[in-house]
């Protein structure tokens, strides 16, 4: 009888132990911990380039990356309404986040420190269904070496109405305003700027379109392209012009004197039945300063107001920006890249 006396009492004492140890275990924080999944149309190299403060701040969440063009991007969510797959958006277009807010597709988070954030870049409703993080404006990256050939130099191209220089015919690419965001920013930069209300923009599209060469499927290839001379004037964006000079290629980036088309990358918490409560910590991260350190030496412009300085820019860039009206371009969103398809899809790249 002993013996069992002793085995019971050293069976209680063992579950004793087991029951203070799993006591003193920290309890699982469900916001740092766990797999997302993120959407993004962000650059691969930038993407690769600011999760590494992230990674270092939550090692134990891990990150499904999907990167695609804004365009693409925009596409998915909406197909995805009913079942939707990503967690978070991170760094797409802000006039996406506007149409997808339309179809109720977005949850309304206040991430921490959104007080930082200036008005004009994040969502004006109580609880914010999106943030912005960088803002990102058209520019013409011109290869003067290529430009000179022409007979013409770098004070020919200021303004958008230079591009319609018959001698720059078959020099041209823009992107793709229905898979790229820089091409539609673009786009609906050009019709609020000759007029919206008229036919205005469209009729300079058309003399463009006589111009371009190609239309392809990226922001910041027709950069690339003039930088390789592939051709002599890329519609794209700022920093996409500015990089490549830094490469070394014989390329200036033009700002037009009009003023600059734009949108601004922004974030937003996909409305699911189970919100995953790592997303929000990812929200959190999107916009803390450590993440702003990192969009400020690849962009002039941050949500915060305090961006870069970079060599090309303006001395302030957030001048250089047209009074853009995002409700109307989400608005009319749709409308706009059927119009533009049925009108100049002819000389898109093949995908």
């Amino acid at each position: 009888m002993k013996v069992y006396h002793c085995i019971l009492i050293m069976f209680c004492a063992a579950i004793l132990f087991l029951i203070n140890c799993k006591k003193d275990e920290p309890v699982k924080d469900l916001r740092e911990s766990g797999t997302i999944t993120v959407y993004t149309a962000l650059e691969d190299e930038l993407v690769t380039e600011y999760l590494k403060s992230f990674y270092v701040k939550y090692p134990n969440i891990k990150l499904k990356v999907v990167r695609e063009s804004t365009g693409i991007i925009t596409a998915r969510l909406i197909a995805e309404k009913e079942n939707p797959q990503a967690d978070v958006v991170w760094g797409t277009a802000a006039s996406s986040m506007l149409v997808l807010d339309e179809r109720d597709q977005l949850e309304p988070y206040t991430p921490k420190g959104i007080e930082r954030i200036l008005p004009k870049f994040k969502s004006d409703k109580p609880t914010p269904t999106w943030v912005g993080i960088t803002a990102w404006e058209t520019a013409f990256i011109v290869n003067t070496v290529e430009l000179a050939k022409l007979g013409l130099g770098p004070t020919n191209i200021k303004s958008f109405d230079d591009l319609l220089n018959p001698k720059l015919k078959g020099h041209i690419v823009m992107s793709n305003p229905n898979s790229s965001g820089t091409g539609f920013l673009t786009v609906a930069g050009v019709l609020q700027l000759k007029d919206k209300n008229t036919n205005a923009g469209w009729d300079y599209l058309s003399k463009l379109h006589e111009n371009v060469n190609q239309y392809v499927h990226s922001g910041s290839k027709p950069a690339k392209m003039a930088a390789a001379g592939e051709c002599i004037v890329g519609v794209s964006f700022g920093y996409a012009g500015i990089s490549q000079k830094q490469k070394g290629a014989p390329v200036i980036t033009v700002f037009p004197t009009e003023g600059s088309g734009w949108d601004m990358e922004a974030n937003a918490l996909i409305k699911k039945k189970n919100i995953n409560p790592a997303a929000k910590t990812f929200l959190d991260w999107a916009i803390s300063d450590e993440a702003m350190e990192s969009y400020k030496t690849m962009y002039p412009i941050i949500s915060t107001g305090k961006g870069g300085n970079y060599e090309g820019f303006n001395s302030d860039p957030i001048k250089q920006l047209i009074d853009n009206d995002f409700a109307w371009t989400a608005s009319n969103r749709e409308a706009i890249l059927n119009k533009w398809m049925t009108l100049f899809d002819s000389k898109s790249a093949k995908k």
